[in-house]
């Protein structure tokens, strides 16, 4: 009979039990990959570039012209996710612009409520990773989006201005970009 120690990850895991030091350790080991990385095509590189400019400029411009804030720094991960894996569950719109207004307001909450403290910026992206979660709105930069609401001391215009009305100009934009190549479909779905 094996001890604890000899299970596999996956064996652990199918006894219910808590997974030994070495399981936990050889589960960081990973895997081969199975699929080799490949670079797009270079039309849709091309597309890609086209679409990050156009997207982060025009909210950049904006933002210039109108002296409003409409960027935010997490937008330019938004951009790789957007222009750069469209397909990708991640860069739909439901989850781009959910994704960082959700982020949005729990940043402004949580600076509103505990102020500006290591453990509030920690507290604002934790909880922003676990409310798009649990409302299936997962996009990675909105974590970045609830860190830069506590650390830049945002108030609750934050949330429309530069967050909800930038990531809506970003999905605009890769709405009309990405469908430019025959590869492409953006979205892959809406909700």
């Amino acid at each position: 009979m094996s001890s604890r120690g000899d299970l596999t990850p996956d064996q652990a895991e199918a006894q219910g039990s808590f997974l030994s030091w070495r399981a936990y350790l050889i589960k960081m080991k990973g895997t081969k990959r199975t699929a080799p990385l490949l670079a797009p095509p270079v039309a849709d590189l091309a597309v890609c570039g086209l679409g990050a400019f156009a997207g982060i400029g025009v909210v950049a411009a904006l933002s210039l012209v109108y002296q409003l804030p409409m960027i935010v720094a997490s937008f330019g991960a938004s951009a790789v996710l957007i222009y750069g894996l469209p397909e990708a569950p991640l860069a739909q719109p439901r989850n781009v612009i959910g994704g960082h207004l959700i982020s949005a307001a729990t940043g402004v909450a949580v600076y509103a409520l505990l102020g500006l403290s290591w453990w509030s910026a920690a507290l604002s992206a934790s909880l922003a990773v676990v409310l798009m979660l649990v409302t299936r709105t997962a996009h990675p930069p909105g974590g970045a989006t609830a860190l830069a609401a506590v650390l830049g001391r945002a108030g609750p215009v934050y949330i429309l201005t530069p967050v909800l009305l930038g990531a809506i100009i970003l999905v605009g934009i890769g709405l009309v970009t990405n469908n430019l190549s025959p590869r492409r479909r953006y979205p892959q779905y809406w909700l």
